[in-house]
């Protein structure tokens, strides 16, 4: 039974990703090469995909930062404001958002709903088209409870986000694993 579970999951978080604009992620693609600092931000489990994200651009060499670590810097012109949220409705996300662009920062953002608050003051988005707790996507009804494609396919997302940044910017696994920790 696991075996065919997981490959329903996959066919699910392939037909997400099929619908990705390519056009948007060249674009997201260029706000983080430009940002002096990135923050990324997001509730939940949706949070902890784009925390791994966070990480991954620490390890391309980027100045980025988890929002709650205790070393995110004071954000500002220059700078990218990265978050990734389903609905585009979570009032705490929202309010950070509204932050963010009162200090001049980019606003970048993940989402399943464009037309929402936060997709009204994105600067740069990207949009996934999973179910999220606002919102269907027609002709597509998931196995899994609840939001668990859209974390998944945010999670995949990102990992394909690096390998284009990685191919862009001349990285290797090796440049990469020099910026890892070594404090394990």
């Amino acid at each position: 039974m696991i075996k065919e579970n997981a490959k329903l999951i996959l066919r699910e978080v392939d037909q997400v990703l099929s619908l990705v604009d390519q056009s948007q992620v060249e674009t997201l693609i260029s706000a983080i090469l430009d940002a002096n600092n990135i923050v990324v931000c997001g509730a939940g489990r949706v949070g902890m995909a784009i925390r791994g994200f966070g990480m991954r651009l620490g390890h391309l060499g980027f100045k980025a930062h988890t929002l709650g670590d205790s070393t995110v810097p004071g954000i500002g012109k220059g700078d990218l404001f990265l978050v990734a949220s389903g609905s585009g409705e979570t009032q705490t996300i929202y309010d950070l958002v509204e932050i963010g662009k009162k200090n001049g920062a980019m606003v970048g953002l993940v989402t399943g709903n464009p037309e929402s608050r936060m997709g009204k003051l994105a600067d740069v988005l990207v949009q996934i088209s999973a179910p999220s707790k606002t919102k269907a996507v027609e002709g597509l009804v998931s196995i899994q409870p609840m939001t668990t494609l859209n974390e998944q396919s945010l999670g995949i997302f990102f990992d394909a986000l690096v390998l284009d940044l990685m191919e862009k910017m001349g990285e290797t696994h090796d440049t990469m694993w020099a910026r890892h920790s070594n404090l394990e």
